[in-house]
């Protein structure tokens, strides 16, 4: 294999392996939710968010997304801002968290959350590694990980994906399928 076309496929084959190491590192359905309280920011106000305070009043959409103001973040932030209605309609809080300072996540909350969910700080991604979501071959990065959490601390459902695009739709379904047994 010439010179070219050997790197190519080396530069492949490591693509591959990073983004399928990604995708598997995740809890589980069932497992405990770690508990954590981390700064945050909804409206472009700081405060402490409280995952246990959260859990409180239902379940928790908690997100795990790369880097505030990157194009698939950003996409990812409206999309959830545009369902928040519907998620707390149904009783759940959205809350997402990345590795960005809470000064960026104020910001970020403004202007991608749209001023209707908190975005947490998980500075040194101390958080993402309790949750198994940080990317294998940058532990300081959190990798796009979507979690249902139920108001007694389980893990109801579990999305991981670099495509933004279905996280909203998968979690609400979560939600929904949750908010339905509960009725029962």
């Amino acid at each position: 294999m010439n010179r070219p076309n050997r790197w190519i496929a080396l530069t492949l084959a490591a693509a591959t392996a990073w983004i399928a190491t990604s995708a598997q590192a995740a809890l589980a359905v069932g497992d405990v939710a770690p508990a954590f309280t981390a700064p945050a920011a909804l409206g472009g106000k700081p405060f402490d968010f409280s995952l246990a305070d959260s859990l409180k009043k239902g379940p928790v959409v908690l997100y795990f997304f790369p880097k505030a103001f990157t194009s698939g973040c950003t996409a990812e932030a409206h999309d959830f801002a545009e369902a928040t209605a519907k998620f707390n309609a149904l009783g759940a809080t959205v809350v997402g968290m990345s590795n960005d300072d809470v000064a960026t996540l104020q910001k970020f909350s403004v202007e991608a959350c749209r001023d209707k969910f908190a975005v947490a700080a998980d500075a040194g991604g101390r958080i993402a590694r309790k949750y198994d979501a940080t990317f294998a071959l940058k532990p300081d990065m959190a990798d796009r990980i979507s979690y249902v959490i139920s108001p007694q601390g389980k893990v109801l459902f579990v999305y991981s994906s670099l495509n933004p695009d279905e996280h909203v739709a998968k979690t609400m379904a979560a939600v929904e399928k949750w908010k339905a047994a509960q009725a029962r």
